[in-house]
């Protein structure tokens, strides 16, 4: 199975008025092209720079990223956001869905800037496929929170994507959603995607295969978890 995502010496350097501070310190990763991974970390262990990083919301400051085959590490910003488009869904656990917008236009949003074919019709099965054709036509203020979150997953597959990235998609969940959610990025998973979530649950990491813990800008501890 080829390699979706390869960082090759990665670290970050954030340069300050007094000192530098070093986020991310040569860090050597895979990511096989349908994996399901978890990054976990403490506060200022740097699995949000990571994040960043891997979402293209920010530069190294040496190393280099393979996505796909290709080093995306040093593009352009625009092109870089292409890149985002259409080979990067994301979910946020902010959901970050237009309150006054219905479900089908929510899920529509990212195909403004990059087009597919029949989009419409994707929308449709996508969001199905997420439970929420009953809801097709409601307000996301007019949703709960799982139900919300499942939109923000149905948008983050509207460009088919190669690889789905979830930060702290629970965080705002209870016990019961949450499992719901997860189960969802399971079954998504199953289907082919490459799924990389941030998480600081243990009960949600281990929905992944693997989990890749991260302290002081380090990987520490590889984990195989079975499936």
């Amino acid at each position: 199975m080829s390699n979706v995502i390869e960082l090759q010496g990665i670290s970050k350097i954030y340069k300050t008025g007094y000192e530098d501070i070093i986020a991310l310190k040569d860090i050597d990763l895979t990511i096989r092209n349908g994996e399901f991974v978890a990054i976990m970390g403490a506060s200022g262990s740097g699995k949000s720079t990571l994040m960043h990083i891997l979402g293209l919301l920010d530069k190294p400051s040496s190393g280099k990223y393979i996505l796909d085959h290709k080093d995306v590490s040093r593009l352009s910003a625009s092109n870089q956001a292409v890149i985002r488009n259409q080979q990067i869904g994301f979910v946020f656990q902010q959901f970050n869905l237009l309150p006054r917008t219905s479900v089908l236009n929510n899920v529509l949003l990212p195909t403004i800037y990059g087009k597919t074919r029949d989009n419409l019709a994707r929308a449709t099965q996508i969001i199905e496929e997420v439970g929420l054709s009953d809801r097709i036509k409601h307000k996301s203020n007019q949703l709960s929170g799982g139900q919300i979150q499942r939109v923000a997953i149905a948008r983050a597959l509207i460009m088919e994507p190669a690889v789905i990235l979830a930060d702290e998609p629970t965080g705002n969940l209870d016990s019961k959603r949450s499992q719901e959610i997860m189960e969802l990025f399971r079954k998504i998973n199953k289907k082919g995607k490459t799924i990389i979530l941030i998480t600081h649950e243990e009960s949600v990491a281990h929905y992944a295969d693997r989990i890749i813990r991260l302290r002081d800008g380090e990987i520490i501890l590889p984990e195989e978890l079975s499936a």
